[in-house]
């Protein structure tokens, strides 16, 4: 059996852009603010410069840095998902990184493939944008998902806190200190902004404008209208934990029962590319026949339209909104 040497590079190129991004990135800014880290990374800096006001100022630079770029050409796409992951990479900073893995990789392939330089120019290109959106998505689901983990539960210690005679700004306060991050830091600052004399409702919504979380615009609004018209806050957010809980659950369940076909769409719009790959290394040169005709092109980018359609329309069948 013959295996096609191209077909290895270009696979384990990406797995390296990959890697290089990730070691890149725990190598300049350290695990304190990797998302398996389980520290409070605010009070580490609290503890470190002891200036409140200057690890407030730095965390919202940090925070607001992604969205604020979005009129930047090719990044708008990347902004979203870096303010979800809160990443300490600038725009500038992941932008140069997109360039300089895409320089790397087309002199990767220069040198170990044989392919035309616009192919391997736009195979480059590819491989640069697309593995550090991959890597930026993976950073951001990954955060969202224990934002959405751990919301519940401080809910809950913002409840406790109200009915021992806590203000609603030490029951923030607690929370910040006593859950672990990603959520830790992100209430601590609104804990500092309230601090400064912000008004605790329109902190909470902005986070939860900034980070997309239905939930967090729940647990604002509710604060919003409870200092408005007045009320016990301490039941409303208790009815509120409820809720969330509730929803989190109906939206494992919701996962649960699309999990067929989600993985159903994954293998049919897959399979047509592995085997194209596995045809490729059994037998390289079984399509060079047909590679000269002229309907090569159009039916490779008609097979390519049919796969990412196939994509988009079982990704809107499973999308449930809970």
């Amino acid at each position: 059996m013959t295996i096609d040497p191209e077909l290895i590079i270009y696979v384990v190129i990406f797995i390296a852009v990959l890697a290089l991004v990730e070691g890149l990135y725990l190598t300049v800014f350290g695990k304190s603010i990797s998302l398996n880290s389980r520290v409070n990374r605010r009070l580490e800096m609290l503890d470190k410069k002891g200036n409140r006001e200057e690890v407030l100022e730095q965390l919202r630079k940090e925070m607001q840095q992604h969205l604020a770029a979005q009129k930047i050409p090719l990044y708008s796409m990347l902004s979203s998902k870096a303010q979800k992951a809160a990443l300490a990479f600038s725009p500038k900073q992941l932008l140069m990184m997109m360039v300089g893995v895409t320089i790397l990789v087309f002199v990767a392939l220069t040198f170990g493939t044989e392919a035309e330089p616009l192919v391997r120019g736009g195979v480059s290109v590819a491989i640069g944008v697309g593995g550090i959106y991959f890597w930026l998505s993976k950073k951001a689901a990954k955060r969202m998902a224990l934002i959405e983990e751990q919301l519940p539960d401080a809910v809950e210690l913002m409840v406790r806190s109200l009915r021992v005679g806590h203000p609603f700004s030490s029951a923030i306060n607690i929370v910040a200190k006593e859950v672990a991050d990603p959520l830790a830091t992100e209430i601590g600052v609104i804990a500092d902004e309230a601090a400064y004399g912000r008004e605790v409702g329109e902190a909470l919504k902005e986070m939860a404008n900034r980070l997309d979380n239905q939930d967090l615009r729940f647990l604002a609004v509710a604060v919003t209208i409870q200092q408005q018209s007045g009320g016990n806050l301490a039941e409303i957010l208790a009815g509120l934990a409820k809720v969330i809980r509730a929803r989190f659950k109906l939206f494992r369940r919701v996962k649960a029962i699309t999990a067929e076909a989600k993985w159903s769409g994954m293998f049919l719009s897959g399979f047509p590319i592995a085997g194209l790959a596995m045809m490729n290394i059994i037998n390289p040169g079984y399509y060079d026949e047909v590679k000269e005709s002229v309907y090569w092109v159009p039916a490779c980018l008609l097979v390519a339209g049919f796969l990412v359609a196939n994509i988009i329309v079982m990704r809107a069948l499973v999308n449930i909104k809970v």
